[in-house]
């Protein structure tokens, strides 16, 4: 039997379920979930395995109308993730339908997706009724031809393994990409500070979702096999570095402990967590912040 290996781009809005998708076909948490929008910063690729296929999830961030540079930067790292995909799957969220955001994503197919092969996949189909995706299904395949529909609950897991399936059976013949063991194609740096920012923006989400980033400085292996790992929060004012070290610093503490336990199970072994909050007002505007994150700082131009 021989070996197939290819790139799939999950595409839709923030929130639409991307990374809920990618962590349930690889298995494991490789992208961050929170129920803030607009989480996923950079192309993270979940690496998947499905008989002899080897597929790489391309999460992108949400498609949504960017407003500042760090949003422009987003953008354009989602529509570069499915340009350079072998097979496209727009992710569109049952109970909400053809929205704004949905109409514009259908008109960037219109040229990113020619001569590419297009899934749609109907998520969150547990919220509505039988006839309500019904009629959804039949209506965005009136607009866009797309290859093959799929009806799924993300989070619940209906669906997935059909599409799974479906994808794996449709990539191109050739080796894998990736060694078999791996499922992450980022730095362990990059998905540590994802963590720490994942737990900030659960804990902070009301106050600071978006003005805030985590950078690992240094990571250290220890000869009894644990990992030193020391991070740094980046926030915008003064303020903002109050709220994330909280009353005697108990906000921070309780992210710490929080980070470290996820790592800790990601790796498989003890690490040593060390967070420090620094204000920098511009930090938006530093093209250092946008590289840690995997984004290109020339993409945020207007």
């Amino acid at each position: 039997m021989s070996t197939r290996a290819g790139f799939v781009a999950l595409i839709g809005e923030p929130n639409a379920g991307k990374s809920t998708l990618t962590n349930r076909m690889v298995g494991a948490k490789v992208s961050i979930v929170t129920h803030k929008v607009q989480t996923t910063r950079a192309r993270i690729r979940g690496v998947a395995l499905e008989g002899e296929s080897q597929i790489v999830f391309v999460d992108t961030p949400g498609l949504f109308r960017p407003r500042r540079r760090l949003d422009r930067a987003m953008v354009a790292a989602a529509w570069g993730g499915a340009a350079d995909a072998d097979i496209i799957v727009l992710m569109v969220e049952a109970h909400r339908g053809i929205t704004d955001g949905v109409e514009t994503i259908l008109e960037g197919l219109e040229e990113i997706g020619q001569g590419r092969r297009v899934a749609l996949a109907i998520n969150k189909i547990d919220k509505v009724k039988s006839e309500v995706l019904l009629a959804l299904s039949e209506e965005l395949n009136k607009r866009y031809s797309f290859e093959r529909t799929f009806m799924i609950s993300a989070e619940k897991g209906h669906g997935a393994k059909d599409l799974k399936e479906w994808l794996a059976a449709e990539l191109p013949e050739g080796p894998w990409l990736y060694p078999e063991d791996q499922i992450a194609d980022l730095p362990m740096r990059m998905i540590a500070a994802e963590m720490t920012r994942e737990k900030l923006t659960l804990r902070l989400h009301q106050e600071l979702p978006y003005q805030l980033t985590v950078e690992t400085e240094a990571w250290e292996e220890r000869k009894d096999g644990s990992a030193r790992v020391d991070q740094m929060i980046y926030v915008m004012r003064d303020g903002h570095k109050g709220i994330v070290l909280g009353k005697k610093g108990e906000t921070i503490k309780a992210v710490s402990k929080a980070a470290r336990e996820e790592l800790e199970e990601f790796l498989g072994r003890r690490v040593h967590l060390f967070l420090q909050v620094k204000v920098r007002p511009n930090w938006l505007e530093e093209s250092e912040r946008y590289s840690e994150m995997g984004l290109d700082f020339k993409d945020g131009n207007a």
